[in-house]
């Protein structure tokens, strides 16, 4: 009967945990007050975007779609262009555009892929996509001076006109332009352009204006020059190879750093006054190596094999009130060759040039030292003799 009993009161301590674990998982019974409202995502909330497409973006006379009021748009599908008309117009400020991964397709006397057709908007980005083989320009949003725009991760190609257009403090970044029937890239003041790929433009790979900046680009196999920049413009770790011009050639008042200038059919560098070019490599151009106006400094760069089927010095100086120092040039038709009086010209190196120096009168050089004969004896160990012949801080050499 004991045993019975503890049976009885197992079965009835089961059976009241059940009841409290089904009474716990079922929940409040009195749910709060208002209104039940939906738990799942609208799809505005999902994609809080604009499609463009003939209901949102209409286009009009000259337009396939057009954007006219601010908000972020984006591209569903490819879109084929029309004769006499743009791809994408955009009439309103504060507007991005995500192509998606999509192409802008241009077609037999189609207008632009992507522009601006009213005056001083601000603030537009494109980005994400391919705007190929239009009729005028692939993205122009300069016509008309639209300010503080962006291009980034466009692909611009085969276009009849410019690759890519900005107005002022625009920025151009991470962009391919190819085989355009202009400019690949053009900017206007205060331009940036960055890490972008300019090749086989009929005109300037990259042409930027005034006070702009040019970084890790590389310009190739362009009609004109490789990249061209405007007064007192940077630019630095890019490369300038194959271009029927100057690899670079810059106005007054620019900085070059560690860039390099190969195989163009015109100087390697080519600099106005007031500039500076440091750490750089100027290599089987045409012309020189570097070509340097006045009141400009030339140090630590390495400049060889130039004047290749043409004529030309590893540094060619046609001014006054340079600094040239700590260059050097091997393996050209002049080593080192300056045309006028009032330059400085120290710590350089030349050798293996048909003529090493050519320098005219009345400029200021360290002690030139011919160490044509080799000046070592073999050397094995931890030490060994100078054989530089001077220990005078400014001196040249012949090697």
């Amino acid at each position: 009967m004991e045993r019975a009993d503890r049976r009885f009161g197992m079965f009835v301590c089961a059976v009241v945990l059940a009841g409290v674990g089904w009474v716990t998982l079922a929940g409040d019974l009195n749910p709060p007050a208002g209104p039940v409202v939906p738990t799942m995502k609208t799809l505005d909330q999902v994609e809080p975007r604009i499609a463009i497409n003939a209901i949102n973006t209409p286009g009009d006379a000259d337009s396939v779609y057009r954007i006219a009021a601010p908000g972020s748009y984006y591209l569903a599908g490819n879109v084929t262009g029309v004769a006499g008309r743009h791809g994408i117009e955009i009439v309103a400020t504060n507007v991005t555009v995500d192509l998606n991964g999509f192409a802008l397709m241009g077609a037999a006397g189609s207008l632009d892929g992507v522009t601006v057709t009213v005056s001083n908007l601000a603030n537009i980005v494109i980005r994400n996509g391919s705007v190929v083989g239009w009729g005028d320009d692939g993205v122009d949003l300069n016509t008309f001076n639209s300010q503080n725009t962006v291009v980034r991760e466009v692909l611009a190609s085969d276009n009849a006109s410019e690759g890519v257009r900005i107005g002022p403090w625009g920025r151009v970044s991470g962009c391919g332009v190819l085989n355009n029937g202009g400019y690949g890239i053009i900017t206007g003041t205060n331009g940036i352009v960055e890490d972008c790929i300019a090749r086989a433009n009929d005109l300037v790979g990259i042409a930027t204006s005034t006070s702009s900046t040019i970084i890790r680009c590389t310009a190739s196999d362009n009609a004109l020059q490789g990249i061209a920049a405007g007064i007192g413009s940077t630019m630095w770790d890019c490369a300038s190879s194959g271009n029927t011009g100057a690899g670079f050639s810059v106005g007054t008042g620019c900085s070059i750093a560690n860039c390099a200038a190969y195989a163009n059919t015109g100087e390697g560098f080519s600099l106005s006054s007031a500039c500076s070019i440091v750490g750089c490599t100027a290599s089987f151009n045409a012309l020189d190596g570097i070509r340097v106006s006045s009141d400009s400094i030339v140090r630590d760069n390495q400049c060889d094999s130039n004047g290749n089927v043409g004529d030309g010095a590893g540094i060619h100086v046609i001014g006054s009130d340079n600094r040239i120092e700590g260059n050097n040039c091997t393996d050209s038709d002049r080593g080192i060759d300056i045309d006028t009086a009032g330059n400085l010209v120290i710590r350089n190196s030349c050798a293996g040039n048909a003529v090493n120096w050519d320098i005219v009168a009345n400029n200021v050089c360290g002690p030139i030292l011919d160490r044509l004969i080799p000046g070592s004896g073999a050397i094995l160990g931890n030490s060994a003799p100078d054989s530089t012949g001077s220990t005078h801080p400014n001196a040249n050499f012949t090697y």
